[in-house]
């Protein structure tokens, strides 16, 4: 929802909401923190594992604690990683939407542009991806798609040029190396669902592009045929790369113990297969299904936080030897499945379970994903979209990759009505109100 935010649809006050209050009436203990670093032996002075934090807010903003545990579950999410790409970010030269008060400050500015629209100049919307490995295509084509929709709504296609900038090697890809879907017993590849769409609203696309720098109206991007091109813009956003938030950890003598627990990328390491193998050989069993840490059997890392043995899109590199392709998203639905099944299995261990009953490899969840592409009780659009499995398995579907009996894909107001009763009843089940655990993730 935080797309509709950046499009003057929703308030910041709409997507947010008090933890405090919920976990209160939870019973649940609250510390506004970030976690620094990960003591799974503790030292000399704890004998149990323990992390240290900084608190964020409030009187205690800046001290920092050493919090003990029995299980630890590291579900951060990512960090944003703007650095990567020069002059990148909501800060420097471009917006972003990967917050609410990112999303926010892109809309108030937009407006800008809309008034310059309506009085006849002509501007340049560039949206997309701000880095050659950036992943959440998703939120970028909901955000392009938006505005594209509020631009025609006032009459001013004529007086704007809109372009998606992004890695994939072909539209639709976002990450997952593209698919297929049933619409009405046609396959359909997500590259000709995409393009449609992108073609209805009049905005041009440009693929195969890594954004390496961004100065003030002018984005710097090679291409994977080794080009070397700028796109000029009046207004961009544009989704940095992510990466782990950088905790570090430590073992009891203090040794630093970060690289055996975090892959390069600084996201954690869980029960997958990352012993390097090329394309060809990637497997659906190369994925986790417990999200257990394989040093210390008491740390999980379900969602983002965790560390990928690979990515699904196939990796492609320029001449110049930049690699140039989406990494793999795992936000949103499957995210939520990771969480809960981590859940149940701490659970059912802590009452004298010995095995791990409950799991979510991506590459045997499906996953269902409702992306708005215009905003409005009688004019709004949304597509539907399921895929099964999220990670392509070409052994058990070998001329697919996936089961086009769940593979589906539709667009329509339908959709946009979806996407805003989705809206209150995750917000619902995230409050814990009565029934929460009848909503699925």
């Amino acid at each position: 929802s935080n797309i509709w935010v950046g499009v003057g649809q929703m308030s910041i006050d709409d997507v947010r909401f008090e933890l405090k209050k919920v976990y209160n009436r939870w019973g649940i203990i609250l510390k506004q923190a970030k976690a620094l670093e990960i003591h799974p032996e503790g030292d000399h002075e704890i004998h149990k594992g323990y992390v240290t934090i900084e608190y964020t807010d409030g009187i205690q903003n800046g001290q920092t604690e050493k919090v003990d545990y029995d299980y630890l579950v590291n579900a951060t999410g990512p960090k944003l990683n703007f650095d990567a790409t020069e002059g990148l970010g909501p800060d420097k030269n471009t917006f972003s939407v990967c917050t609410y008060t990112h999303a926010a400050h892109a809309w108030e500015h937009l407006q800008d542009n809309i008034k310059k629209m309506q009085a006849g100049q002509k501007q340049r919307i560039l949206i997309g991806t701000g880095h050659a490995m950036a992943t959440c295509q998703g939120a970028a084509f909901e955000y392009i798609l938006n505005v594209a929709h509020e631009i025609n709504k006032r009459g001013l296609t004529d007086k704007a040029q809109i372009t998606w900038l992004s890695n994939e090697y072909e539209l639709g890809d976002f990450g997952m190396g593209g698919a297929f879907i049933n619409r009405g017993g046609y396959y359909t590849p997500t590259k000709v669902f995409t393009e449609s769409i992108m073609a209805e609203y009049g905005i041009n696309w440009i693929r195969r592009a890594g954004v390496h720098k961004v100065e003030p109206g002018k984005a710097y991007y090679e291409t994977l045929a080794g080009e070397e091109l700028t796109q000029e813009f009046d207004f961009a956003m544009l989704i940095p790369s992510f990466s782990g938030v950088g905790l570090t950890a430590f073992d009891k003598s203090g040794s630093d113990i970060t690289e055996k627990m975090f892959a390069p990328n600084k996201f954690m390491k869980v029960d997958a297969n990352y012993t390097a193998k090329s394309f060809e050989d990637w497997e659906a069993e190369d994925w986790p299904t417990i999200y257990q840490n394989p040093l210390f059997k008491n740390i999980y890392a379900p969602g983002i936080a965790f560390a990928p043995p690979h990515p699904i899109s196939k990796p492609m590199s320029s001449p110049s030897g930049r690699q140039i392709f989406p990494t793999a998203p795992r936000t949103g639905m499957p995210a939520g499945v990771m969480g809960k099944i981590v859940a149940l299995n701490i659970s059912e261990i802590i009452n004298g379970a010995t095995e791990h009953r409950h799991k979510a490899s991506m590459s045997r969840m499906g996953a269902a994903c409702v992306v708005s592409a215009g905003f409005g009780s009688f004019d709004g659009l949304g597509a539907s979209m399921t895929l099964f499995p999220v990670v392509p398995d070409w052994k058990k579907y070998p001329e697919w990759g996936r089961d086009m009996n769940y593979s589906l894909g539709e667009a329509g107001l339908a959709g946009h009505w979806l996407k805003f009763i989705l809206h209150y009843v995750f917000f619902h089940k995230a409050k814990g109100y009565p029934f929460w655990w009848l909503i699925p993730e």
